[in-house]
């Protein structure tokens, strides 16, 4: 849908209600609750966000792991086959192909930023942390 309010505006919009109207005239466990269903909204948004982006580099860089492989067109089709795609990327990880060598540290890099993009959506500010010493 490309008419106004967007999605992206809707959810901007709960949220700042919850944020600004709800949460202070709230207490205990309800006040605590509303909080988490503002956060619960940003994470959505976060979501929509960097799906496309993130979904199309995830496949990029499993191209690279095993075989190469174009892209489904459809948002629904892309997970569903990334789901299988990394399935097989644990086995071959399972059989010990990724134990030593070149492909273990591939394997490594793609772990490393995969388990980055989730954080950017689920905890962004985990991200912005200062590294343990």
């Amino acid at each position: 849908m490309q008419d106004r309010p967007s999605m992206e505006e809707l959810l901007q919009a709960v949220t700042c209600f919850l944020d600004e109207d709800v949460v202070p005239h709230l207490d205990g466990s309800r006040q605590f609750y509303c909080r988490v269903a503002a956060n619960a909204l940003r994470t959505v948004m976060r979501e929509l966000d960097h799906e496309e982006a993130q979904l199309s580099a995830e496949w990029e860089r499993l191209n690279t792991l095993l075989s190469k492989e174009a892209q489904p067109s459809s948002r629904i089709a892309l997970k569903q086959e990334l789901r299988q795609r990394t399935e097989a990327l644990c086995e071959r990880i399972r059989r010990g192909d990724a134990d030593a060598g070149p492909y273990r540290t591939q394997v490594l890099a793609h772990v490393r930023e995969s388990v980055k993009e989730k954080l950017q959506v689920s905890n962004p500010g985990w991200l912005r942390r200062p590294a343990a010493a």
